[in-house]
């Protein structure tokens, strides 16, 4: 037992690789990387469609608007993707679960 030697693993050994270890740099010039030849993307602010157009009440009968924000499996499109302000978010997922149990809109798609 005297004759074992115990060794620590180096800190190289022990790591684990960087996230960006396995990859090569993409070049400051590249597509996408924000540089100063890359493309440049502006994107325009969303804005409410029930504020621009001054729909005050969102009605649980009205199938063909709800339809817009209700994604294809079903589920309710989130506000940071349809542009629609807080106030009006709200009264919209009231107004698609109020249909929903009534059976105007589906809970979900069939397969």
């Amino acid at each position: 037992m005297a004759d074992e030697t115990t060794s620590t693993p180096s800190p190289e050994q022990t790591s684990r690789p960087a996230s960006g270890a396995g990859r090569p740099a993409r070049p400051a010039g590249a597509p996408g990387a924000g540089g100063p030849g890359g493309r440049k993307f502006f994107r325009r602010k969303k804005v409410c469609k029930f504020c621009t157009e001054k729909i005050e009440a969102i009605s649980y009968r009205d199938v063909r608007l709800l339809q817009g924000f209700v994604a294809e499996r079903g589920k309710i499109v989130p506000r940071r993707l349809t542009g629609v302000c807080t106030r009006h978010q709200r009264h919209l997922s009231l107004a698609i679960k109020q249909s929903r149990n009534i059976a105007l809109l589906a809970f979900a798609t069939r397969y």
